[in-house]
């Protein structure tokens, strides 16, 4: 039987912690959420000689001194759930700010690996690390490794399954004023029954730490926290800090060799172009317009054609031939040819689309681009009262709003965080991208890229529009300073891509394989029977609710039942909408395309207005869930479904009755 080994990997955000985890375990990856909050948790499973390894994946931390929600997460689980090994991810090409953390780490009561990564880009820069006096000099293992290459994994491994047991033998000797200090708190409080290392405790003490000071006051008695609290001053902190400055520089002099003159770092060279005060915007609005060129010219439409011609023409006429000569019964018949594989297969032959797009954009996040583009908006977003860190969640909103909306929680300011979880959803998902590639290409077959760019664009403008309205309204206030650290470009790995791209695609496959195939069932019944039961389509059930709140869109060009109908229905998931009108047309006259149907019930411009529509009502379900969770306020969750329904109607209208006077 295998020895069960849990690990858990800790660093630097943009150390390469995420490439190390992704290289340990693969495909044996499962995302979820830390308990009672919505930040995301990575767990993996690895197999190596004896063990059975649980790798956690840490939120990215500069310090154990916490103040974001992701620094709380990592060190509450260092400390409270105690892994029998922690892998410290060090970037080697920045290796003096990186050990920082590895010094408070050390001084913890765990075994500590140093992953020394990016060995590659510190010998480019010029730098000669004697690992072996690295490993002297902090007292544990250190293990040279290129984690995107997969190199010294197995050195790594071996590492962390012979350190299991032992801890490190090295802690940073202060100042005498300052080990005086931590002596006397240690003799106050060992008598007392604490889960945290003594010398850990009272360093984090005298560093004035808001949680642990917080947490003390519950647990000593009243002499004693009266005792302690006398030795708090901002000169112990300081002093503790400069003492890891001071231990850091020591060894890294004894440790690492400089070989030759540094040259400016090509990272900074291309940002000088990319992150350009007037070049930057341009240039951002040209790659995302070389995505959408990608997406549906390049790639995506010509495996689209291929997968619909599978899908509508063989495998549906197939299935049809099959179950006439099985004897099936008329009504089953329709079920599964138009109500199941005209629905779920309506929204399959949009996988290459999605699947290119999640490629993409997955490349640009893991070259360190992304990155960039919060920083080259902060300027823009000032002028809104926002920072450039509000963008990041919104650039996650292009894969799906809600890891989106969750990502809000990143913001420092109260107001900043409302504000962006409110106008979020004018982001443009992935599930809006189904509507928007089968409307443009019936429509505009010759221009596509170009209409489905537009309403990314205007998206984000109706986003800037909406939060400077709430600023100088509702959410009054200076916004937080922003600072970022830019990670260098490098190229990203063949694995991390496919890995990445193929958690976004599962979730698009799941919504296909569980809501979409739920509601193409429930709406071929709808449209199948009334209270009466069984009825022609228009006297329907779904045809009576349709034709209700058709009126609702007639000023937008689309007040048609059948539209109102896909509408309603694409509050459950957006790729209902284009599953739903599949089944809606399919039943009505089965002989005709869906293409040939609405081209039939749309002109250009109310096509237009429709997508426009789509980008910006109501959100699904689960983005209404997590506006829910994240404001506590179902006040907020009505406001903000009503708001974009409001806005939604108001844009499309304005483009529509624009468009049919200039067209």
């Amino acid at each position: 039987m295998k020895k069960q080994l849990t690990v858990a990997l800790a660093g630097n955000p943009n150390s390469g912690k995420t490439t190390l985890f992704n290289s340990l375990t693969g495909s044996k990856q499962y995302v979820g959420n830390w308990a009672g909050v919505t930040v995301e948790k990575k767990e993996g499973i690895l197999n190596y000689k004896d063990f059975n390894i649980n790798v956690i994946d840490l939120p990215g931390t500069y310090s154990l001194s916490p103040y974001s929600m992701e620094e709380i997460i990592a060190r509450n689980f260092l400390i409270d759930e105690k892994p029998d090994v922690v892998i410290n991810i060090v970037d080697a090409s920045n290796i003096e700010r990186n050990l920082y953390l590895s010094m408070q780490l050390l001084e913890l009561d765990i075994p500590v690996v140093i992953a020394l990564n990016m060995m590659d880009v510190a010998e480019k820069r010029g730098y000669l690390i004697d690992v072996y006096e690295l490993s002297k000099k902090l007292g544990t293992k250190v293990i040279p490794i290129v984690a995107s290459k997969n190199k010294g994994i197995d050195e790594l491994l071996d590492a962390v399954v012979s350190i299991k047991n032992s801890k490190s033998n090295n802690f940073i000797k202060y100042n005498k004023k300052i080990e005086k200090k931590i002596t006397e708190i240690k003799n106050i409080i060992e008598c007392n029954d604490s889960k945290y290392d003594l010398r850990w405790l009272a360093i984090k003490i005298l560093e004035q730490d808001d949680i642990i000071i917080k947490e003390f006051k519950d647990i000593f008695k009243e002499e004693s926290a009266a005792t302690i609290s006398s030795y708090l001053d901002d000169e112990s902190q300081t002093s503790i800090a400069d003492g890891r400055y001071n231990y850091i520089s020591n060894v890294l002099d004894d440790t690492i060799e400089k070989t030759k003159e540094q040259e400016k770092p090509l990272t900074d060279r291309i940002d000088d172009i990319l992150t350009h005060r007037w070049l930057g915007l341009p240039i951002f609005a040209l790659i995302m317009f070389s995505v959408f060129y990608f997406t549906f010219d390049l790639v995506g439409n010509k495996l689209l054609n291929i997968i619909d011609s599978f899908i509508n023409n063989t495998l549906a006429t197939s299935v049809n031939d099959m179950l006439i000569t099985m004897g099936v019964s008329e009504w089953l018949n329709s079920l599964i040819v138009d109500g199941i594989i005209g629905g779920v297969g309506g929204i399959l032959v949009f996988l290459p689309n999605i699947a290119c797009l999640f490629l993409a954009i997955s490349i640009l996040e893991d070259s360190g681009y992304m990155a960039r583009v919060a920083f080259i908006m902060d300027r823009s977003m000032r002028r809104i009262g926002l920072s450039g860190k509000a963008f990041i969640p919104m650039i996650l909103g292009f894969g799906c709003n809600v890891p989106a909306v969750m990502g809000t929680r990143a913001l420092d300011d109260e107001n900043d965080r409302l504000v962006t979880v409110l106008i979020n959803p004018f982001m443009s998902c992935s599930a809006r991208l189904t509507v928007y590639t089968l409307f443009a290409g019936i429509f505009f077959p010759n221009n596509e890229k170009f209409i489905v760019f537009s309403l990314y664009i205007l998206g984000i403008l109706i986003a800037v529009i909406a939060a400077l309205i709430f600023k100088k309204t509702l959410f009054k206030g200076e916004s937080s300073p922003f600072i970022i650290e830019l990670p260098p470009y490098k190229v990203p790995s063949l694995k991390g891509i496919i890995i990445h791209v193929w958690d976004r695609l599962k979730g698009f496959l799941i919504n296909a394989g569980t809501l979409i195939f739920g509601a193409s069932i429930i709406l071929w019944f709808v449209l199948g029977f009334n209270l009466n039961g069984p009825a022609p389509i228009y006297n329907s059930l779904g045809a009576q609710v349709g034709k209700v709140i058709a009126p609702i869109f007639k000023p937008l060009g689309f007040g048609d039942w059948r539209s109102a109908l896909s509408l309603l229905s694409g509050v459950v998931a957006k790729e209902v909408v284009i599953s739903n009108m599949a089944i809606i047309y399919g039943l009505e006259d089965a002989s005709k395309a869906l293409s040939v149907s609405l081209l039939e019930n749309f002109s250009q411009i109310s096509a237009y207005a429709f997508m426009v529509f789509v980008l910006l009502y109501t959100p699904c379900i689960a983005t209404i869930g997590v506006i829910k969770k994240e404001t506590n306020s179902w006040k907020w969750t009505i406001f903000s479904l009503i708001y974009q329904f409001m806005v939604a109607w108001t844009v499309a209208m304005i483009v529509y009755q624009i468009g049919k006077i200039i067209l």
